[in-house]
Parts: structure tokens; sequence; C-alpha cells
């Protein structure tokens, strides 16, 4: 399996794992000249951005390690247009990331880390 291959599918066992913990999912793969999101879920009266991080091992360190600096600017610039577009700037929202560690379609872990970066 491919990396893009590997990446949808860690995308849509964070988007069933968030929907079976509660959360709605809004969209998926949110795209834009500047950038992309994951996933927009709400979580009660909170939407949250979620970027999805996918890892066979730790090789190379953990998933949420790639969500680095620059990446979360770049995540927070989709967020803002996204709010704006939607006329929802004063909605409560956070940042998220869900990292699947895959082995298998029987063996995978799922850890949300909330709350993983904010606007400054």
């Amino acid at each position: 399996m491919d990396n893009k291959c590997l990446g949808a599918l860690g995308e849509a066992i964070a988007a069933t794992y968030l929907h079976r913990n509660g959360y709605s999912v809004l969209v998926k793969n949110f795209k834009v000249k500047i950038g992309e999101i994951d996933l927009i879920v709400k979580d009660k009266d909170v939407l949250v951005f979620v970027e999805v991080k996918t890892r066979r091992s730790l090789k190379f360190g953990n998933a949420a390690e790639a969500v680095n600096y620059y990446k979360q600017r770049k995540i927070i610039k989709v967020a803002q247009w996204y709010l704006q577009q939607k006329n929802m700037l004063d909605q409560p929202c956070r940042f998220d990331v869900v990292e699947v560690y895959y082995e298998n379609t029987e063996n995978y872990r799922v850890h949300q880390i909330k709350n993983a970066f904010e606007v400054c």
C-alpha cells in the first residue's frame, strides 16, 4: 500500500473513530488553494479542525511530530478561511491531531490529541 492510500485509509479510520465517539463529521478533505484540512467535525458546540497522521511504525517518530509549526500555521489559515466563508468567525473551535498507527485491517490503533495546537 502506497503512502497516499495509507493516508486515505487513516482518514477513514479517524472519521469512523470520531463518529463513534459522538462527533458529527461535517467535511472530509476540505481543500482550498492555500492548503487542506483532513476533517472538520463538531464536538457538541465546538467546531474541530482535525489533522490526521497515519503511520505504520514509530521508526520515523510519532505521527503528531509531523504536525510541525509550519503545518500548524497552514491549517490555521485554512480554518480561518473556512470560518470566514461560512460566516462563523464567532464559532468556538479547536485544533486536534488524530494519530492512526496501522499494521493491517484488523490491527490498528487510534490516538486523539485534543487542542494539539492553538492560534497564537
